[in-house]
């Protein structure tokens, strides 16, 4: 099957902030960092604002929508308090997420098969001001037939177990993932859904996903930051882009 269009490479800013709040004060600056993504090729910026505003803060949320010439993916929980923050800024796209105060990232897929209902309802009013609505979910069947039904234009498939897979050398359960993925990402795009996918991709697992060819965006953050201490954040975005790149071709 050919690719159904250019790759999208999304850069999650969130640990810019989270070293700037391990110290306070306001260096390093998020804002500059997704704009050097920008330069770098990045075809837009995510930032997730948490209840406990760990990283990202509300004014960064603010100075983003400011300063940004590409799309703010905004990822956040189903919750009054960040509906009411997104229907304020009306970022180009909102990313539903599951959220627990004390998981160290986002652990798993947001489960919309039992909440279906209530995530319909919270998520017309984004739809309505003009936001694309994502839901971060696994490569699940039920969870992806249950997004499409509530309304949500995106899916993003949680990339996580198979990045696990792969640092913990447990190569079966890897490629079982891929092909569960691979599989999935085929079924959205049937069902009419466009397919992002993120957590957790790296140099070495990001050529398997970004070939899946209804798979139009990734979304990466930790390890990019991570990798800009060593090789910058510009040249670190653009290898990606490199390997992005060459996997679709």
């Amino acid at each position: 099957m050919e690719p159904l269009g250019k790759l999208r490479l999304g850069v999650n800013i969130d640990h810019v902030a989270t070293v700037r709040n391990a110290r306070g004060g306001a260096y390093p600056d998020p804002v500059r960092a997704a704009k050097l993504a920008e330069e770098a090729g990045a075809d837009g910026i995510t930032a997730h604002l948490r209840e406990d505003r760990r990283h990202i803060t509300d004014r960064d949320i603010d100075a983003l929508m400011e300063a940004l010439s590409v799309p703010l993916n905004f990822e956040m929980a189903a919750t009054d308090e960040m509906q009411k923050i997104a229907l304020r800024h009306k970022p180009h796209a909102v990313c539903i997420v599951p959220e627990k105060r004390e998981e160290k990232t986002t652990e798993g897929g947001l489960e919309v098969a039992r909440e279906e209902n209530r995530l319909a309802h919270f998520i017309a009013p984004l739809r309505e001001a003009g936001c694309r609505v994502s839901i971060f979910i696994a490569a699940d069947r039920p969870q992806i037939e249950a997004a499409a039904r509530i309304g949500a234009q995106v899916i993003e498939l949680h990339t996580g177990a198979y990045c696990d897979a792969h640092a913990e050398g447990r190569f079966d359960d890897r490629d079982a993932e891929l092909v569960r993925m691979r599989d999935m990402s085929a079924f959205a795009h049937e069902l009419g859904l466009e397919v992002h996918a993120g957590h957790g991709l790296t140099y070495d697992t990001v050529k398997p996903v970004a070939a899946f060819p209804e798979v139009m965006e990734l979304n990466i953050g930790h390890f990019l930051i991570g990798e800009a201490i060593f090789r910058g954040l510009g040249p670190a975005i653009a290898e990606m882009r490199r390997l992005m790149d060459e996997a679709r071709a």
